[in-house]
């Protein structure tokens, strides 16, 4: 039995779509990745700032760190 041309378009995008939900997918679960990755960075660069502050207070120059540069 002969297909025809409806049925072959209509096959054809079936495929596409099917390629497309495959990279929806795939994007879907790259973009979660990078967004625990983030997460990640922020919460060490978080415990950074407070290593730093703390390491300041404690040597008293805790102003120092945002005082602005010397002018020359």
């Amino acid at each position: 039995m002969k297909e025809k041309a409806g049925d072959l378009l209509i096959e054809d995008l079936q495929v596409r779509i099917a390629h497309q939900d495959a990279a929806i997918d795939e994007l879907t679960a790259q973009s979660l990745r990078q967004q625990r990755q983030i997460n990640e960075l922020i919460g060490h660069v978080e415990r950074l700032q407070k290593q730093l502050k703390d390491l300041a207070e404690a040597g008293g120059q805790g102003d120092i760190i945002d005082a602005p540069p010397p002018h020359y």
